[in-house]
């Protein structure tokens, strides 16, 4: 037993304390666990550890890695509210053009995450917080700046919201590093709260944008003027989260901790390379993840391209809200029914959500129905949500029954066999967003290149596939793998 947890005993235990043996009392070094410590003696198994010690810092290390995730989001959807300002203040960049901007930033943000995800676990919670959330002032001033000027070049525009894209990565090595702090009966409540919390960055960039992009007393540089006349302050979107990114960066590196336990080389987190599960639950979680943020990061301009008369600030942000919200409801409802049966339900709802979107769009001599288009796509939103939360409760559940099967608690093979399952499903829970997250630019793409129908028609048909996999690997009775 390490240094840092001192076993002692107590004669007069509490009535709180009295389901735990007296002599499994453990005594710990305060010292050891305050903030900005790398911490060497981890035990969230051990009840007596985790009343004494362990819950207070795991949840002190989550509730700062909450708002920084979310401000990260912030910067990661940033365009998809800027690209529908900008050919009202003179900018003559195309529609497709406009689409692609919002694309972009899925596409650095996935590859991203691929490397954070096993970055983030090698260099710990504390600092690789505060080192992934102070980089993200880079594109933002350069984004306040550039967007001042209408002759800036398209090409830089997209070098910065590729740059901005990296802001995404930050979820990968957030979960992966959040779950480690916590035992396996509060991982699903931790992951829940930090991505969906994380998730709600997305709201809250297209709900702000709108209001701060008016005001001049908080605007650094010139106004822009829209065709009537208006003044607005683009650049407030950016250069407003400067200071709180510097903030949060400091409070991570003060206030937050690394774990040693946690510290995992690439060489053995590689593994997953070769674990079939991995692959499918990345199917299925591009069908979730990749819808919400890929319609997170299109609905802004498909309202302004297709429904012009309906204010894009009214009503985009609705949306992400209620998908990040859902995503609890996702991981408590698959606790209660099994989360492949949620993650089917929620790709059912999603295809006939879909489906109701298309049946309002406007075509031919018809107006569609804007209120049913939207109320669809809430819907869409809503399922989406509720299969991120299922689908990273399966995750852990596939992967210890994989690696515990036939292998009896309390021996040394079980907890060789535990410790490699949670070292797997961590880097498979990081390496499914990582790939999901290019929902984020395949969908605006599609939009971009596809009419808007017909890229509808092929997110119903990849759902029809995630009901497959989910049911033939994860659902059905004698299934390989029921979670």
């Amino acid at each position: 037993m390490s240094s840092a947890l001192q076993p002692s005993t107590r004669p007069n235990a509490g009535p709180a304390e009295a389901e735990v043996p007296v002599d499994a009392e453990v005594r710990y070094d305060p010292e050891s666990y305050r903030p900005g410590r790398t911490i060497t003696a981890w035990e969230p198994e051990n009840e007596v550890f985790w009343r004494s010690v362990g819950r207070k810092v795991a949840t002190r290390n989550l509730w700062i890695a909450v708002p920084a995730l979310l401000v990260a989001f912030v910067v990661w959807q940033v365009w998809s509210v800027t690209a529908t300002n900008l050919k009202d203040v003179g900018f003559s960049f195309s529609t497709s053009q406009l689409f692609w901007l919002t694309a972009i930033p899925g596409l650095t943000g996935g590859t991203a995450r691929i490397l954070y995800t096993f970055l983030g676990p090698m260099i710990g919670q504390r600092r690789f917080t505060a080192l992934s959330t102070v980089v993200l002032i880079v594109p933002l001033i350069w984004l306040g700046i550039a967007i001042q000027d209408t002759a800036t070049p398209y090409g830089v525009m997209v070098i910065i919201a590729a740059l901005c894209g990296i802001g995404g990565a930050n979820f990968a090595s957030s979960l992966a590093n959040i779950g480690f702090f916590f035992p396996k009966k509060e991982k699903g409540n931790a992951t829940g709260i930090n991505g969906g919390l994380g998730n709600l960055g997305v709201s809250v960039v297209q709900l702000l944008t709108p209001i701060v992009i008016t005001f001049s007393t908080i605007a650094i540089g010139s106004a822009q003027h829209k065709k009537d006349g208006t003044p607005v302050y683009l650049q407030n979107a950016a250069f407003l989260w400067v200071p709180v990114l510097i903030v949060l960066a400091l409070i991570a590196w003060f206030g937050q901790n690394d774990l040693k336990v946690a510290s995992t080389p690439f060489s053995r987190q590689k593994v997953i390379f070769q674990r079939k599960h991995n692959w499918l639950m990345t199917w299925l979680y591009v069908g979730t993840f990749g819808s919400f943020i890929g319609f997170a990061a299109a609905l802004p301009l498909l309202i302004k391209t297709t429904f012009p008369a309906y204010s894009v600030a009214t009503y985009a942000w609705m949306g992400p809200a209620l998908g990040a919200l859902a995503r609890w409801a996702g991981g408590w409802i698959a606790d209660k029914l099994g989360g492949a049966k949620v993650t089917i339900i929620s790709f059912v709802g999603m295809a006939l959500a879909i489906i109701g979107v298309i049946n309002f769009l406007p075509a031919g001599g018809d107006s569609g129905s804007f209120y049913g288009f939207f109320g669809c796509f809430l819907a869409a939103f809503f399922f989406s949500g509720v299969g991120n939360g299922s689908t990273f409760r399966q995750i852990p559940v596939i992967f210890r029954n994989q690696h515990l099967k036939g292998l009896t608690e309390g021996t040394p093979e079980y907890a060789r066999a535990l410790k490699q399952a949670e070292m797997e499903a961590g880097a498979v829970t990081g390496f499914t967003s990582a790939i999901a997250a290019y929902g984020f630019f395949f969908i605006p793409a599609m939009f971009a290149n596809f009419a808007v129908t017909s890229a509808m028609w092929g997110f119903v048909a990849f759902y029809v596939s995630c009901i497959a996999v989910a049911w033939w690997f994860y659902a059905r009775k004698g299934a390989e793998a029921p979670s």
